[in-house]
């Protein structure tokens, strides 16, 4: 038990699935209660659980977008038209328009109930885009590199590099900053300084992104096959088919009102094609691990808690749809039951039961770049 806790980083893929199980939680809900719980949980574990690399400077950005979609969505209420409600608050002039703009209003009325309805829809959009954040301050882009399948190497590879531009961009902007601390240039005027600092930060980052690609390219990223036309065409055909069923079956599975015929059932027939298609898209792919990333409890404990979130208010949600979405038709203070809250709770459980990130000056340099070929 007592090497449970020694200080060490959890693969990026658990907290991927903890922050997308709470971000699934968040769609089930419009409850102002339950949504501020899900941002103060994902807060919490990410203050108790990110390590000093600079993604994980990077959720503080996401607040600040969580609060920008927020209030887009209640001044959008404002200005197209909010007097869906007999409650009348706010009493703007109108601006008339032309007979091909019918059905759009400028200004006007505004009603509480579509004031609430434009905070409630941005407060979960906000959610969901807070927990992503959380995934991207807590996972390491280059193990979740690693973790890519076969398949998906090419892509993953893409997706990773772009996720971890902004964070890498921080990093340059901390560095040059330090710099010219230490050669006594921090007493300009910021808007005098400003090229001192963008240019070296451009350079920078110009520079490391040349880096990558070399040693990408090394290690064989990018390489394509000799695969015959009849079997890309199988291939391609399975992922896209498989992927357009997943899709189908997460929007009927979200959305209550659609049938459920097209939830579950099209959902496990995608996955199946897809899972497929990804198999045989990997078998021309070679992959050597100099030292493989594997799961142990802490990284299941996580997974799990996330699941759970998810799962509970999936359930909650069935049984008393009101609780989880606060009426608009009759104003009142939205209700908060036990059951939903405990469920959103069992998120915060990474922050206790699993072990603090390695520190720095601790941690060794790994290759973190697999070499990939294919056949």
């Amino acid at each position: 038990m007592t090497s449970y806790f020694l200080p060490r980083d959890l693969h990026p893929a658990a907290w991927w699935v903890w922050a997308l199980g709470l971000a699934v939680a968040a769609t089930r809900t419009t409850n102002p209660w339950l949504l501020l719980t899900i941002v103060a949980v994902t807060g919490y574990v990410v203050v108790a659980r990110r390590s000093e690399a600079p993604w994980a400077l990077a959720f503080r950005l996401y607040l600040y977008l969580g609060a920008f979609i927020v209030a887009i969505r209640v001044f959008f209420r404002v200005v197209f038209g909010g007097a869906e409600g007999s409650t009348i608050i706010l009493r703007l002039p109108e601006i008339p328009l032309p007979e091909w703009a019918a059905g759009i209003r400028l200004f006007g009325d505004v009603s509480a109930e579509s004031l609430l309805g434009g905070l409630y829809d941005g407060m979960r959009l906000a959610t969901m885009v807070i927990c992503l954040g959380a995934a991207n301050a807590l996972a390491n882009p280059k193990r979740l590199l690693k973790a890519m399948p076969p398949a998906l190497y090419e892509v993953g590879t893409a997706v990773i590099v772009a996720l971890s531009v902004f964070p890498q961009l921080a990093e340059s902007v901390l560095r040059v900053r330090r710099a010219r601390k230490l050669r006594g240039g921090s007493g300009k005027k910021k808007v005098k300084a400003l090229h001192t600092v963008l240019i070296p930060v451009l350079e920078d980052a110009l520079s490391r992104s040349l880096q990558l690609a070399a040693s990408m390219d090394s290690r064989g990223y990018g390489r394509a096959g000799l695969v015959e036309a009849r079997t890309r065409l199988i291939t391609g055909t399975l992922m896209i088919v498989g992927l357009i069923g997943v899709c189908v079956g997460v929007y009927a599975t979200l959305d209550g009102s659609t049938p459920r015929y097209l939830a579950a059932p099209v959902l496990s027939v995608g996955l199946v094609i897809g899972l497929v298609g990804f198999w045989s898209a990997g078998k021309r792919v070679r992959r050597t691990r100099y030292r493989p990333d594997r799961w142990h409890l802490p990284e299941i404990v996580v997974a799990v808690s996330g699941i759970a979130v998810a799962a509970i208010l999936f359930t909650t949600s069935e049984v008393n749809p009101m609780n989880m979405n606060p009426s608009l038709i009759t104003l009142s203070w939205p209700s908060l039951s036990w059951g939903p809250l405990l469920g959103v709770l069992i998120g915060v459980l990474p922050a206790f039961l699993t072990p603090v990130p390695e520190p720095p000056y601790a941690a060794l340099e790994e290759p973190v770049l697999e070499k990939e070929g294919t056949a």
